[in-house]
């Protein structure tokens, strides 16, 4: 299994930018994919981002698609999600995930990371 750690967070004002990182340790090497998720008090968590760990295949909300981009450095084991041009909406805790195959659901998750934009 993999074990994911996420930093980064943290308080900043609209417009301004934030990169968060997810470290993951473990069995790696199979992975399939990872992904970042939010989850804004009172709704329900919502997928922002994933890459395939293998390939460079990304995919986006539509809401932070042309703001945000993940990337991923696999010498280091993990993965980024760039967040620029911040909005007040993109308040919420930021939590990576990870699976090992594109039909199982995402069994891994970080503890989350708080980020939140003022306006």
């Amino acid at each position: 299994q993999v074990q994911l750690e996420e930093t980064g967070g943290g308080l900043v004002q609209a417009g301004d930018s934030l990169r968060l990182s997810c470290a993951a340790s473990g069995r790696t090497f199979h992975l399939y994919n990872m992904a970042w998720f939010r989850q804004a008090p009172g709704k329900e968590r919502e997928f922002v981002a994933h890459i395939q760990w293998s390939g460079d295949v990304t995919s986006y909300a539509g809401s932070v698609k042309g703001r945000f981009t993940i990337s991923k450095d696999i010498a280091k084991n993990t993965v980024y999600l760039q967040m620029n041009n911040l909005k007040t909406e993109d308040t919420a805790v930021y939590s990576c995930a990870a699976r090992y195959s594109i039909v199982s659901p995402y069994n891994y998750w970080g503890q989350g990371t708080q980020v939140t934009v003022s306006s």
